[in-house]
């Protein structure tokens, strides 16, 4: 599905990506985890041909995405609320993601009913644009504009963030799903037990680099508070005495 060679990116002269070869097959659930600043955005966006690598490929399918098309009409992804149009409604909105795919606006209002409950009447109705929702509110739009196009491989940056505990549930049955009908799923977040929850494979990414590779069992959640709990130790250990005076 999603083959990564030699990936490289730097800004001002700092690698914030390195990840000499990853694959990722057809029909796994990636969770991406990592402090901020360890380039999970970053590669996010080369996968999607957001930012050009200054080195190595993504290919999706076999084919590069730097300058590809047929990956776009099976990848769904929300990455923030830069992706929505935020001067049309909801519901306008759908209604354009809807058009792209050839779908006609009751194949589109029929879809949207099976997600009454995710939206818990905060979405359509209300009357308003998207730049005036809540940011839990737009990404419920994102997260459902990105189901609407039925992808093959689905992609979430910090989903989790910015929503109600209800909603976090109903988010993680949603990825569940999706991952149950055979779609490829990436999502990152800093809640470690969301992320173990939902996703079969985890990556550890540090400074660009990926330091761990795991299949996600009964340790695993265990293992990764570990790892991030002795990070925090570390830093503490490292602060300059000067800097508390």
């Amino acid at each position: 599905m999603i083959q990564v060679n030699n990936l490289k990116k730097a800004y001002s002269g700092v690698i914030v990506v390195n990840i000499p070869e990853l694959t990722i097959n057809r029909g796994e659930s990636i969770g991406l985890v990592g402090n901020n600043g360890a380039g999970k955005t970053t590669l996010f966006r080369m996968i999607l041909d957001l930012i050009r690598p200054d080195t190595g490929t993504v290919t999706l399918n076999g084919e590069p995405v730097a300058g590809g098309e047929k990956w776009k009409d099976y990848t769904g992804a929300y990455l923030d609320e830069g992706f929505l149009i935020d001067y049309l409604t909801p519901e306008e909105y759908f209604y354009f993601i809807g058009g792209l795919h050839q779908q006609s606006r009751a194949h589109v209002d029929d879809f949207l009913s099976q997600y009454a409950d995710f939206f818990n009447g905060e979405i359509l109705n209300r009357g308003k644009y998207i730049r005036d929702l809540s940011k839990g509110n737009q990404a419920k739009v994102g997260i459902v504009s990105c189901l609407l196009q039925q992808p093959e491989l689905f992609m979430l940056d910090e989903p989790f963030a910015n929503i109600d505990p209800t909603t976090q549930f109903r988010l993680k049955n949603l990825i569940k799903e999706q991952t149950a009908k055979g779609v490829t799923t990436i999502v990152s977040s800093h809640d470690l037990n969301h992320i173990t929850d939902v996703c079969d494979r985890i990556l550890l990414m540090e400074k660009g680099k990926i330091i761990k590779d795991m299949a996600t069992n009964s340790s695993t959640l265990d293992e990764l508070e570990s790892y991030f709990a002795i990070g925090e130790v570390e830093a503490s250990v490292n602060i300059d005495p000067e800097e508390n005076h």
